[in-house]
């Protein structure tokens, strides 16, 4: 039994030996001279001493105090870290392997080979981890566990190409991995490979854009490539790809062209991951990178489009790239018909986040770049362009030549069949683009026929706070339609919107009052449906003490429709709706002080408030608003001083603020409720004025 226990053992070590070996036959590989690269090159091994980093086979602890040098937080980061929660990624994974594969031994194995000084060795070593999928979890736990990643980084420095292309390479693969990259930056990796692109060899400098491109995922790291100088390295790289960039073209081979196309190609990968951060958009467009984007978007090379139509995609938020957008329009609309559903979703994508621009608008429209934003709705099965897509063709929208154009191609039937099968982040901008549709009152017919009210209505009970708001502005524009309030009345629609008045996003409330003004002012009986919600007026009236200008401007003009039932008027009386509403006459808003004197004048209409806004020095202020260059302020400050002109003290103050004179201006105007309500003003001072003449004079 010995024997034969002993015979297990020893095929056993010969099995173990076996798989301890890579693809390739390792000692045939050292001893055959002919197969190698004839070099004496010797490496530098003082980095290694030199970094903070203790290694042994099993365990791989780094010294964080480096994370200081870098400090630990970065104002203006436009985007938040996405990898934050797979910082433990690898250590679960070694924890959950109680049995390690093979090749988990192989690498550690190869890495020791790496560590062997020998210049041939490394190489050979380095080809020989390459042969492994280095895309899975346990072949990059084994590079790390047995200190691969030091020894990658300090090959990185070495005078030996060979070396340094073949530990890029790995790095490359590796490097997809959060922990992964976390710990390269730890090492100072990123320096040195910002260094690297200076160097000649374009492969290098390739490899070594393309690493940055995968370790600059998160914010520390994208601070340390701007500090180091990174972004005006990597925008040199896109000028390889130029024409200009050498003279002309016809010198270089067919070869080289595509080793500089490939070159810039990578370095746009690296600035795409880098314009996640404002000060890194900054950053680039002081080193010029914008003239290049536009004339790298003009090539027929779809790798290369793909990365600069992404770092446009990020970049359109910022006002300076969304002025220089307007150019590549063009450009944009031909990669909207491209094959490709990547560059396609960048380019729906930036046109999506600056088609507020109304020139952007215009400019989509004449190069016919409507028609493919519409064509992509077809594309059901890809969300994330779907998403982008239904982004551009709701900003479009927002322009009433764009939504002509999309009448003309159904694109409103489309998008309300989209309602009731999409995920919240294309239903989000599918609603904002009928909403925008909706201000057209053939559209509201057209969406009230596809059952679009009622997939809106049911909207309402999500708790996707975009989606929430761009719901309540679509059945706003709805509800002025008489067959469509009345489908949202019988849905229950006006109780949902109420209470989204108790949502803590002040847009919601904004977006929620908004609707239910049209509501109550459109639906049959709207006074006795708005006092059956029990505490609904209530909560109304409590929101003029919000903070937000535009909820204030919101309830003030539902407040203003409310107001016209008498019985509704009385109760928020009760609720102290007049004190409130006189706190806000000192703002100087626009948009707050229109619908503010529209609701000071409703409210005018009961018990003593005419008297109680004068105690509550609510009068003076708004005669001021007549100075605004706003005629819908006008208008609606005319209604609520002709009520408030009824009580003789508030005449006496108006007429000391210098009403009179603003009023007969007002008078000549062509608003013919305007020109009443300044007259019937003016006549109630006038007679006030008389009356105390004609007592004193006996």
């Amino acid at each position: 039994m010995s024997s034969i226990a002993a015979a297990d053992n020893s095929n056993a070590n010969k099995s173990r030996s076996k798989l301890l070996l890579s693809s390739r036959d390792w000692d045939t590989l050292v001893t055959d001279r002919s197969k190698l690269r004839k070099e004496n090159t010797t490496l530098s091994r003082g980095g290694i001493s030199e970094r903070r980093v203790h290694t042994r086979v099993g365990t791989y602890h780094t010294d964080r105090s480096r994370r200081d040098v870098y400090g630990n937080s970065e104002f203006g980061e436009s985007s938040e870290d996405d990898d934050e929660q797979d910082d433990q990624l690898l250590d679960r994974t070694r924890q959950d392997q109680t049995d390690l594969p093979s090749e988990y031994w192989q690498i550690q194995r190869l890495v020791k080979y790496l560590k062997g000084g020998n210049p041939t060795a490394t190489v050979i070593a380095l080809s020989s981890i390459r042969d492994f999928n280095l895309s899975m979890d346990i072949c990059q736990l084994a590079i790390r566990d047995a200190g691969g990643l030091e020894v990658l980084a300090n090959l990185l420095e070495t005078d030996n190409l060979d070396c340094k292309i073949g530990s890029l390479h790995i790095l490359k693969e590796i490097s997809k991995n959060p922990t992964i990259r976390r710990n390269i930056a730890d090492l100072g990796g990123l320096q040195t490979m910002i260094a690297l692109l200076d160097e000649p060899e374009k492969e290098l400098k390739c490899l070594a854009a393309e690493n940055i491109a995968h370790v600059a995922k998160f914010k520390r790291a994208r601070k340390v490539v701007r500090q180091n100088g990174g972004i005006k390295r990597l925008v040199g790289l896109l000028e390889t790809a130029s024409p200009n960039a050498y003279g002309s073209m016809t010198h270089y081979s067919q070869n080289d062209i595509a080793k500089n196309v490939e070159v810039a190609r990578a370095g746009a990968l690296a600035l795409w991951s880098l314009s996640r951060s404002d000060r890194n958009k900054q950053a680039m467009e002081r080193a010029g990178v914008i003239p290049l984007l536009a004339k790298l978007l003009k090539s027929s090379n779809e790798t290369m489009l793909i990365p600069v139509g992404g770092i446009i995609e990020e970049c359109a938020v910022d006002p300076v790239y969304r002025t220089a957008i307007r150019g590549m329009i063009p450009d944009l609309v031909k990669n909207l018909q491209s094959n490709n559903a990547e560059l396609q979703k960048h380019c729906a994508s930036a046109i999506f986040k600056c088609a507020e621009d109304k020139e952007i608008r215009a400019l989509v429209r004449k190069h016919m770049g409507l028609r493919p934003l519409h064509d992509l709705l077809q594309q059901t099965d890809n969300k994330a362009l779907l998403a982008a897509a239904t982004g551009a063709i709701w900003k479009c929208a927002i322009s009433r030549e764009n939504i002509a154009q999309f009448q003309q191609f159904r694109t409103l039937d489309t998008l309300v069949q989209m309602l009731n099968n999409q995920p919240e982040e294309v239903l989000v901008n599918v609603v904002g683009a009928i909403a925008e549709c909706a201000k057209e009152a053939d559209n509201r017919t057209l969406i009230r026929k596809a059952n679009g009210i009622s997939f809106l209505v049911n909207l309402l009970t999500g708790t996707n706070q975009g989606l929430l708001v761009n719901t309540c502005h679509a059945l706003r524009q709805c509800s002025e339609e008489p067959e469509s309030i009345a489908m949202i009345d019988r849905l229950d629609g006006v109780r949902l919107l109420w209470s989204l008045l108790k949502n803590p996003n002040p847009r919601v409330q904004a977006a929620a009052s908004w609707a239910i003004s049209p509501c109550v002012k459109n639906i049959k009986d709207s006074g006795e449906m708005v006092r059956s919600f029990v505490g609904g007026l209530e909560l109304i009236v409590s929101l003029l003490k919000s903070k937000d200008v535009e909820v204030l401007a919101s309830v003030c003009a539902a407040i203003a429709e409310i107001a016209r039932d008498e019985e509704n008027l009385a109760v928020i009386t009760d609720h102290g709706v007049v004190k409130l509403l006189s706190n806000l006459v000192t703002r100087n808003e626009d948009i707050l002080r229109r619908y503010l004197a529209e609701a000071i004048a409703e409210c005018c209409k009961w018990g003593n408030n005419r008297q109680t806004f004068g105690d509550n020095e609510a009068v003076a202020p708004l005669v001021k608003y007549l100075k605004s260059s706003d005629p819908n302020v006008h208008r609606s400050t005319a209604k609520a001083l002709h009520q408030l002109s009824k009580n003789p003290m508030n005449c006496v103050t108006m007429h000391e603020a210098g009403v009179v004179r603003l009023l007969m201006e007002m008078v000549g105007s062509k608003d013919e409720v305007l020109q009443e309500n300044a007259a019937i003003c003016i006549s109630y001072i006038r007679r006030l004025a008389l009356a105390n003449e004609k007592s004193r004079n006996g």
